[in-house]
């Protein structure tokens, strides 16, 4: 999208301006614009940019939480709408940083860019024990879910490989599909407790659960 193209959306989100944000998604909703052409044309495409931002090195994470929280803001109208008009969504991720584990920043983005990449986001915050993944994707809807873990500790990365176990013993693997990332985790790691993706970013996350999606049988 060229600078000339831009919504007054998509720049707020850019920008971080969440009071923007809010009112420019309910003017393009008096527009008539439908929740979902909102969410394909302006929110996922901004939210794509900040992705891009922050890779190159111009965006850092105070810039990111800023833009994530704008995301929130659209995401908090549109969703319910969304929901009512049975739009298609990319799939629903459980998603929190693990047992023994109290830092939230990284999972707060990847929570919010998610959501504004067109994902149902249950967000079950800090020191999420695995019984509690387990219980979340029960109380799901049945469709694609992810459970996705986050860690910063390289003491607390283990539990992420309880937590696949007890999805395991649950008789859960198989109907979901696992994502971790964190500071202390690898692709090896991921690979060797058997997580179906795994990314160092909130934009390489959404490429990651995307992809999944895509090839969901």
């Amino acid at each position: 999208m060229s600078e000339t193209e831009r919504s007054e959306l998509y720049q707020a989100i850019v920008d971080g301006d969440f009071d923007i944000a809010e009112e420019e998604t309910q003017a393009l909703l008096d527009q008539g614009l439908t929740p979902s052409q909102i969410l394909d044309e302006h929110v996922v495409p901004a939210m794509g940019e900040v992705g891009d931002l922050f890779d190159e090195g111009e965006y850092f994470v105070p810039e990111l939480l800023m833009a994530a929280k704008a995301a929130q803001e659209a995401m908090a109208l549109l969703n319910p709408l969304l929901k009512e008009a049975g739009a298609e969504r990319q799939g629903r991720v459980v998603i929190g940083t693990v047992k023994g584990d109290m830092h939230d920043i990284g999972k707060n983005l990847v929570a919010a860019t998610l959501e504004g990449a067109g994902f149902d986001v249950v967000d079950l915050g800090c020191n999420v024990a695995p019984e509690q993944f387990v219980d979340a994707v029960r109380n799901g809807d049945g469709g694609k879910t992810f459970v996705a873990m986050s860690a910063l500790l390289t003491t607390t990365i283990p539990q992420m490989k309880a937590t696949i176990e007890a999805l395991e013993a649950a008789g859960l693997k198989d109907s979901i599909k696992t994502l971790v990332g964190g500071a202390p985790v690898t692709r090896e790691f991921a690979d060797s407790i058997g997580a179906d993706g795994y990314s160092q970013s909130a934009n390489e996350c959404v490429a990651v659960a995307k992809k999944l999606a895509s090839e969901w049988n």
